[in-house]
């Protein structure tokens, strides 16, 4: 006779989880400044089209510190903070040098609160520059989920060791993207990024002359490649000179980069194992091959991995702040 009684408390449990984890997936929305901010997005892309007619290169900069941004803290806008060398995220190995368009965000950030003051996150504004930044380097468009708060504190330690290094073994970087919630097809059409874009020679060169202490290039590189990068890079040289990730088409967002990592032309060895790696046979490799061959595959797991990407860990209702400025906390 207590059966129905205890199936219906279970029923009712299970309902109450799933509207908790829908209303917790629902935070973000589309719509979510269309009338506290209703000029956003074109005040976003006049800012970003603005930089990116200045320095083509800032494209890639732009979507590449959303995604340093979003694997640390989640999509808070952490990285934005300034701080000491052993505080910010600027400084950890992964960022020092390294990224770059944070004065692109301020100037966005001014113009977002020139339009509607103290309404727009740091974080949301990261968020739709980088999708602005992929628009407008010939790739797809998507609606970008908005509603983020900005985080209170950098996180120095985590950004030490939650990015993907350029020389990280396959695995790790398979056990990084798992441990924010993206999955295999995630890390293969979000190094998809990299069709934009340029990497200084400190970030391959240990590919080029003595790999793995071997006394020789890295085998899965071109030997054209190889000799081109050579010169690029001499031995006596500060590291950094830069390259184009794709050499094929170096500005343009397409899936040339995959055909390059077939023909043993990825520039960074985290590009190139995603191909040649003996851990990548079953795994990464099929996914190479199928971009290499399907654009509008690549383009549409790409979209569906920078939606998932952003909503990693956001902060939303009273959680956080709506920074004023992007690089201090109120």
């Amino acid at each position: 006779m207590k059966r129905p009684c205890n199936n219906l408390i279970l029923y009712s449990k299970i309902m109450i989880f799933l509207m908790l984890f829908l209303c917790v997936n629902s935070q973000l929305t589309q719509n979510f400044y269309s009338k506290t901010c209703p000029n956003l997005l074109k005040i976003v892309r006049k800012e970003v089209q603005s930089a990116i007619k200045n320095e083509m290169r800032m494209a890639a900069s732009l979507l590449r510190l959303h995604f340093h941004d979003c694997f640390v803290n989640g999509c808070d806008a952490s990285l934005l903070l300034d701080g000491n060398s052993n505080t910010s995220e600027k400084f950890t190995p992964a960022n020092l040098n390294s990224a770059r368009g944070y004065e692109v965000i301020d100037n966005i950030k001014t113009a977002v609160e020139n339009a509607c003051s103290g309404v727009v996150s740091c974080a949301d504004i990261l968020a739709i520059a980088a999708r602005d930044s992929v628009l407008l380097s010939g790739g797809p468009f998507w609606k970008v989920l908005l509603g983020r708060r900005d985080g209170l504190a950098a996180n120095f330690s985590g950004s030490s060791n939650a990015l993907p290094a350029p020389f990280d073994p396959l695995n790790t970087i398979i056990s990084k993207f798992e441990a924010v919630g993206l999955n295999l097809t995630d890390v293969v059409s979000l190094s998809g990024a990299h069709t934009i874009g340029l990497a200084r020679c400190t970030s391959f060169d240990s590919r080029l002359r003595n790999f793995n202490g071997t006394n020789s290039p890295d085998t899965t590189l071109d030997t054209t490649l190889v000799s081109e990068l050579q010169n690029l890079c001499p031995s006596t040289s500060d590291g950094n000179n830069t390259t184009p990730l794709d050499r094929n088409s170096t500005d343009l967002f397409d899936n040339h980069y995959f055909k390059n990592l077939i023909n043993g032309r990825g520039v960074l060895e985290s590009d190139q194992i995603l191909f040649s790696s003996d851990d990548a046979m079953t795994t990464t490799k099929t996914l190479v091959e199928i971009y290499s061959n399907n654009s509008m595959v690549f383009l549409d797991d790409f979209v569906n991995s920078m939606i998932k990407m952003g909503n990693i860990s956001p902060l939303t209702g009273s959680d956080g702040e709506i920074r004023t400025n992007c690089r201090v906390v109120n």
